[in-house]
């Protein structure tokens, strides 16, 4: 919905309240007009309920007004004498048209000193439930919203299993396009499956006031801004979801609006320049690593490598032991049952299951081995006795493919050759021609709303031929630091400023082993309550927040109370 037809739509609900209220607003004695004027009546209605003014605020909060508007209509009809609890039903199942009845009701009497404190346990327990809901509503959807890392594109920058708080504030909290949806879930009811919102209405883009733009190589949560499909682009039906329901990502900003971005030979260049990335942050490349007697898994562990895989023969595997074992396989290298020959990751079989299963097991030591390693780890590898060499590998062999963005067969573009691209600035103009079209397409069909058409070769945009176009809004080029196992902006492209969350700014929590299963959870203290972006090496504040909190008791349990008394 335009701003227009959400214009047309709100009088329209003022005239309802009107119609709805009218003798309400004169039986409680105030003018019936003023029922009609927008925003004002909703000041009187917290007079008529005996409520604070600033409940006004909450009626006009996406999502959080979904939550108030019911309370708001019970506490109308109840100032009305209406008390009894299918009174009470009735106004919610007929979402606030009950109020009609009581409007026109002649023996409906105003009461101007009603009794506001719970009648029961029930009530007072359902309605701090309900304000809990409403506050932790706020704060989710405008200041703080908790995340999970669940894949490993960010390592070893974020791990796996980091818990990140993530400042809606900073870029400027985005206003929830989606308008009726379940309050603190994302796309869908958790533990059901059900989708957790209507598609419609939707609200008009728009962004609260920022503290600071998005700066080149910060770490910023996003909508994945392709369709929320099984296969990049590929439309399904029944998946395709509004901006602020699409999967949410985390992602290296390496390039702003205005930058030229290329990546030669693996080397990530902004604006002609090798990319300078922060202190923390630590990209993988891709290594070939060769040793003439084999090299061993054991002394990669020992210099702190845990990117690569390890080969294993089983001898006397069975169906019942390879189920138990299969967790932890990533393919299969010799399905012979004589020859069972498994690929794993660097941690192998956990000992307790070869035990179990009493599997006859060992590791094949191979002369060449394919490694993820940050510049560091290169340094440290190279300067022991692990290998004989070790050089960079990296895709060299252009091809035209739709696999990397543009998706289009005229680009040979691949994840360690890309570009040149200019990457799109709000009100910046570019020519466009049927060569580099295929960049800005879904900028300007999707993202932007504008009718496309190609005719004769030539293109047309709202049905006006044009030779150029200008961009309505700020657009970023996003990156994982493990760049081999990221799915990024080299595959779907830019990120619109719309589809910007927020900015992690925290880990409050560390778990290793996130996706084995409970048991095998262990808790990385080393990260809880570090910060993201601070320089130099992460620093906890655990032992800082403990003593903060005890501090916080010892004020509540031996002061606070005396300074009420003393008051």
């Amino acid at each position: 919905m335009s701003w227009f037809e959400w214009s047309i739509f709100f009088i329209a609900v003022q005239i309802i309240h009107s119609l709805a209220t009218w003798k309400l607003y004169q039986k409680a004695g105030f003018n019936p007009i003023s029922s009609i004027i927008p925003f004002y009546n909703s000041l009187v209605l917290m007079k008529i309920i005996n409520r604070p003014w600033w409940w006004v605020i909450l009626l006009f909060i996406p999502i959080v007004n979904l939550l108030i508007f019911p309370i708001v209509w019970i506490e109308t009809i109840r100032s009305f004498g209406k008390n009894k609890t299918t009174d009470t039903i009735k106004v919610i199942f007929s979402l606030g048209l009950y109020i009609f009845l009581v409007n026109y009701d002649k023996n409906a009497q105003y009461i101007k000193d009603r009794d506001l404190n719970p009648k029961g346990g029930f009530e007072e327990w359902f309605g701090s439930i309900i304000f809990a809901v409403i506050l932790a509503t706020v704060v989710h959807t405008y200041f703080i919203q908790p995340f999970i890392i669940p894949t490993g594109s960010l390592e070893r920058s974020l791990l796996v299993g980091d818990f990140l708080f993530v400042s809606k504030y900073h870029y400027g909290a985005r206003v929830p396009k989606t308008v009726i949806s379940f309050p603190m879930v994302h796309d869908t009811i958790v533990g059901t499956g059900v989708r957790s919102y209507l598609n419609k209405p939707q609200l008009p883009y728009l962004r609260l006031p920022k503290i600071q733009k998005i700066k080149r190589n910060d770490i910023v949560t996003f909508n994945w801004p392709a369709d929320t499909v099984r296969q990049f682009f590929v439309r399904e039906k029944g998946v395709k979801k509004p901006i602020d329901k699409k999967s949410n990502y985390v992602k290296r900003c390496v390039g702003i609006p205005g930058d030229t971005l290329e990546i030669f030979n693996g080397e990530l260049r902004i604006n002609g320049d090798k990319s300078i990335l922060p202190y923390r942050a630590k990209p993988l490349f891709k290594y070939i690593a060769y040793n003439s007697k084999g090299i061993s898994s054991q002394k990669l562990n020992q210099l702190g490598l845990y990117d690569f895989q390890r080969k294993f023969r089983i001898k006397n595997i069975t169906q019942k032991s390879f189920d138990d074992i299969k967790t932890h396989i990533l393919s299969l290298s010799d399905n012979n049952i004589e020859n069972f020959t498994i690929i794993t990751n660097s941690k192998g079989i956990p000992t307790e299951k070869i035990r179990k299963n009493r599997l006859s097991i060992a590791e094949i030591t191979e002369k060449t081995k394919r490694l993820t390693l940050t510049e560091s780890d290169y340094k440290n590898i190279l300067s022991s006795n692990v290998v004989d060499s070790i050089v960079r590998d990296f895709n060299k062999t252009k091809s035209y493919n739709t696999a990397f963005f543009p998706n289009n067969i005229t680009f040979d573009w691949n994840e360690d050759n890309f570009g040149p691209i200019v990457i799109p600035k709000k009100n910046q103009t570019t020519e466009i021609n049927l060569t580099n079209l295929p960049l800005y397409k879904k900028i300007i069909k999707d993202y932007e709303k504008n009718d496309l058409k190609i005719l004769d070769d030539k293109i047309f945009i709202n049905d006006k031929e044009t030779d150029n176009y200008k961009f309505k809004m700020d657009y970023y080029w996003m990156m994982g630091d493990n760049r081999y196992s990221s799915e990024d902006s080299r595959m779907w492209g830019f990120v619109p400023e719309d589809h910007i969350v927020g900015r992690p700014i925290f880990i409050w929590m560390s778990i290793d082993g996130i996706n084995d299963g409970i048991k095998n959870w262990s808790i990385r203290w080393d990260r809880v309550f570090t910060t993201i972006h601070e320089d130099g090496e992460p620093r906890s504040y655990l032992v800082h927040f403990i003593i903060f909190c005890f501090i916080l008791w010892l004020f509540n349990k031996y002061l606070l109370d005396k300074l009420i008394k003393n008051g």
